[in-house]
């Protein structure tokens, strides 16, 4: 049960980019069409649930035993960023489309907060190694689900009647806004559930 409240929580009540705010450079990036969000989602969802995993294991086996935690940070990124690289080589050769369409945001994935702060929250909150993956997969699942919902917002924006000293930045943020006080609604349903299952 407390994979599923971890699961839950880690997608609507803490969501990464709408709670935490972290990886708002590809949420406000990438976000124009659905399709493009859908492909950013899947290879951000795949470096973090990679990244999320060896980087457990290197500060598990290798920092701590070592008394190297100091190197965490670091470690972690270089893990990310050769993550990364694998993933831009393999949309490369898969899926020639989405890498063009992806274009200079699919190497920001290096330098996107989100997939190092779900690797050292996973440290931070002392989680076993499943505990860790179920956390990156619904942090993933977040991610994906906050930036294709403003992709679709923004789509139909377009179509939409929106005063002249509003357009183009300004609608943007102000979606983006209203989109995370919707999340907001979520706050306590962690707890509600945790109450329910008896797990306080």
């Amino acid at each position: 049960m407390e994979y599923l409240l971890i699961f839950i929580a880690a997608i609507f009540v803490n969501n990464i980019v709408l709670s935490q705010f972290l990886g708002i450079c590809p949420f406000l990036g990438v976000s124009q069409k659905v399709n493009t969000s859908l492909g950013m989602s899947a290879a951000v969802a795949f470096v973090m649930l990679l990244a999320t995993l060896v980087t457990w294991l290197i500060q598990m086996y290798v920092l701590n035993p070592l008394g190297l935690g100091f190197l965490q940070t670091l470690a972690f990124i270089l893990v990310i960023a050769a993550l990364v690289q694998m993933v831009e080589i393999i949309l490369k050769k898969v899926s020639p489309p989405l890498y063009q369409a992806l274009g200079v945001f699919l190497p920001l994935i290096t330098t996107n907060c989100a997939v190092l702060g779900v690797a050292i929250s996973v440290i931070q909150k002392d989680y076993n190694l499943l505990m860790s993956l179920d956390y990156a997969i619904a942090s993933a699942l977040g991610f994906g689900l906050a930036l294709i919902l403003f992709a679709g917002l923004r789509e139909q924006l377009e179509f939409a009647n929106v005063p002249k000293g509003l357009k183009g930045v300004s609608i943007t943020l102000i979606t983006a806004a209203l989109l995370s006080l919707a999340f907001m609604g979520f706050s306590g349903v962690d707890q509600g559930l945790k109450g329910v299952m008896g797990l306080e």
